[in-house]
């Protein structure tokens, strides 16, 4: 049975759009995507980037423009597993799976994957670190270490904080206000990954956090943080995304092979 979130993010019923011609949700190319995406949760689990039952990581269905998986309501990501994720529509329909979304992982994910159709994985966490700069004065990473150089040019603050996600339009205002940027540092919030796949998802989450540690630990010295030169960081950044998406590839393969060695029933 479809359901569908009502106003206040409660489970409504809600039919299932009709596909006649349409790939299916049990393809080889979907059960890799979920796969991918739940050994995410559980690495981002045991590296501390999660937060209770909050926090949502989203992906694009492989040949869907409309159709997105999703992690379900009242599932902490080291309980996540592949087939535990959800496949919702835009309009709040659960096309396939047990549960519902949480109501502000519906309205911030499904509007940022309709309106920024170049989003096919949208990651959003409190981490620690990423989130303690957004509760710092200017912007929060400065680049001045060699990882924080992986997101040159590539950041963007949305400063107009309004509370939990509860509507459409809040979830338009995030998808707006992250244009064409790649990490948005929500005010007061956590941070929002948006990519072309899970596998490159998944590497900015994590060099992020590790660029954003850095940076603390430098500011705790109390001794000014010397940015690396506007030229050379705009290079190295070049040189980087040259890499990207290889590396990004091989460590989300590395994760899964850890993760296959230590808790293989992610892949359930």
């Amino acid at each position: 049975m479809a359901q569908s979130l009502d106003k206040s993010g409660n489970p409504a019923p809600a039919p299932a759009t009709a596909r006649s011609n349409a790939p299916a949700l049990d393809s080889p190319a979907v059960q890799a995507a979920r796969v991918d995406l739940a050994a995410c949760f559980r690495m981002a689990a045991r590296l501390g980037m999660h937060e209770g039952i909050c926090n949502h990581f989203s992906a694009m269905v492989p040949d869907y423009d409309d159709l997105f998986l999703v992690n379900p309501y009242g599932r902490a990501f080291a309980e996540v597993t592949a087939s535990s994720l959800l496949v919702c529509d835009f309009h709040g329909a659960v096309v396939a799976g047990d549960g519902v979304p949480e109501a502000t992982a519906f309205y911030i994910h499904a509007r940022l994957h309709k309106m920024l159709p170049r989003a096919r994985a949208a990651f959003h966490t409190h981490m620690p670190y990423a989130t303690a700069l957004t509760m710092t004065e200017g912007e929060p990473l400065i680049f001045a270490g060699q990882s924080a150089l992986k997101f040159y040019g590539r950041t963007v603050v949305d400063n107009d904080y309004n509370g939990l996600a509860l509507d459409e339009r809040e979830g338009d205002r995030i998808a707006s206000a992250a244009g064409d940027a790649d990490i948005v540092f929500m005010k007061h919030h956590g941070v929002m990954v948006l990519a072309n796949g899970i596998a490159e998802a998944w590497d900015d989450l994590y060099y992020l956090e590790r660029a954003c540690q850095v940076q603390v630990l430098a500011m705790s010295t109390g001794r000014p943080i010397v940015p690396v030169d506007p030229a050379v960081a705009a290079a190295t950044h070049r040189q980087m995304r040259d890499e990207d998406t290889t590396s990004a590839r091989l460590h989300l393969d590395s994760i899964k092979r850890q993760l296959d060695a230590q808790e293989p029933d992610y892949r359930r």
